[in-house]
């Protein structure tokens, strides 16, 4: 299965990559914090070989021994995955379900850090984003260019012109979603071309494609908006880089076009499957748009710094996120995220792992219905924007997945296709 490959090949190449990292960085740790920089790097690269070896060789998965905040919940799931083996040993790497393993691995390599300082605080994927950003330098710039043309005259759109230019950047997002760097394990993945010029041929490649239920969800919310509430949009984010910033448009859209009034982003709490949004990353995307010298690019930093400040956007970040749960059990592990969630007129799911999460990373037919996969998880409405790049999908018709295998083996995997996928709550 593809799991397999990805326990097997590319968890040791993102290891091999982190601790090579870490070895390229040794004078710049040395520079800043002395010989204790250089011992807290030894320290977690002979960690970082230990983990790749027990990945390597099978071993069981072991309890995690720091006094991070999310520790006892991920020993907790540990029993809950002892208990489900029905005594067939421990569970181990190759022995235990994908998602957990995987989550397993980029908590492990945070603990190798946070339990090291001085170095505690350095994120080992930075690099990798950055340069994702850096290189996807002209679809940003098509994208802001656009963007900006387009409020020029916003005002004057009618509801149909609001529709498409809502469908386009929808689709800027999701197609947004192929630049991950855990899925090419830390190759390069940036957006070179301009993204909005190929969306009609990609319109085939969506093999769920549900954008007028959130156009209706959105236009009617405005509508019923008796008590003049703020109408919300929260967006789970998935990677750094170009995505992020396709993400950042739509919310800014969304906002100018008046189908919301706050957006509130979720970012990871730790660096998270090598290309994943933390707080740093977000700020530091905004900081970077503002600096640039391109005017729109600029334009974009600056307008979305004011969102921050105005409080029209909020970023907030939940361990939840980072945990190796699936969304179902939510309501149970992290009630304070799921009643904040319920405030919410429209969730926005980015990615893969959010789709595994949604899903439970179940073996589903593929017909089975987006709610019945979602098993009880139903906050608020919600949408995945999703390239599909594991092998898990729902709410397909029927011969639909059938179909396209035989003409493409690879299409569950390979980030060709992609859902907007909505479900309309309880």
């Amino acid at each position: 299965s593809f799991a397999y490959f990805t326990i097997k090949d590319r968890l040791p190449q993102i290891l091999t990559r982190v601790i090579d990292t870490l070895h390229r960085h040794k004078n710049e740790f040395f520079e800043e914090h002395g010989e204790k920089g250089v011992e807290a790097e030894k320290r977690a690269i002979s960690f970082l070989s230990k983990l790749r070896n027990e990945l390597q060789t099978d071993k069981p998965v072991t309890p995690l021994e720091d006094e991070l905040p999310d520790a006892a919940l991920w020993n907790q799931y540990l029993d809950y995955q002892r208990n489900l083996s029905n005594g067939n040993g421990e569970p181990s790497w190759f022995q235990s379900p994908w998602l957990y393993v995987e989550c397993y691995m980029y908590r492990r390599i945070h603990a190798a850090l946070a339990q090291n300082p001085p170095i505690d605080n350095f994120d080992v994927f930075k690099e990798g984003k950055a340069q994702n950003f850096f290189e996807s330098q002209e679809a940003i710039i098509a994208l802001c260019t656009y963007f900006q043309e387009l409020l020029k005259n916003i005002k004057d759109l009618d509801e149909k012109q609001l529709q498409e230019e809502l469908f386009k950047l929808l689709q800027v997002s999701l197609w947004g979603n192929k630049c991950d760097l855990s899925f090419s394990a830390g190759a390069d993945s940036s957006q070179k071309s301009s993204p909005l010029q190929s969306l009609e041929n990609l319109i085939p490649y969506i093999l769920v494609n549900d954008m007028e239920k959130l156009w209706s969800l959105l236009v009617n919310a405005r509508k019923g908006n008796t008590e003049k509430s703020n109408i919300r949009v929260d967006i789970i984010l998935d990677n750094a880089g170009f995505e992020l910033v396709s993400d950042l448009v739509l919310a800014d859209f969304l906002l100018s076009s008046k189908l919301a009034d706050e957006v509130h982003f979720h970012g990871k709490s730790i660096p998270w499957y090598v290309s994943d949004t933390t707080k740093l990353d977000f700020n530091w995307t905004i900081k970077k748009l503002q600096a640039a010298n391109h005017m729109w690019m600029s334009r974009c930093g600056i307008n979305w710094e004011g969102n921050l400040k105005k409080g029209i956007w909020v970023y907030h970040d939940h361990m939840f996120w980072t945990l190796p749960h699936d969304f179902s059990s939510m309501a149970e592990v992290a009630p304070d995220l799921y009643a904040d969630l319920q405030k919410s007129n429209l969730l926005l799911f980015k990615g893969d792992l959010n789709y595994r999460k949604l899903t439970g990373d179940k073996k589903w037919e593929y017909s089975v219905p987006f709610h019945q996969a979602l098993n009880k998880f139903h906050p608020a409405p919600l949408c995945s924007l999703r390239t599909l790049k594991s092998d898990t999908q729902v709410g397909l018709k029927p011969g639909q997945g059938e179909q396209i295998q035989a003409s493409d083996p690879e299409w569950m995997v390979s980030g060709k296709y992609g859902v907007v996928q909505f479900d309309a709550a309880a």
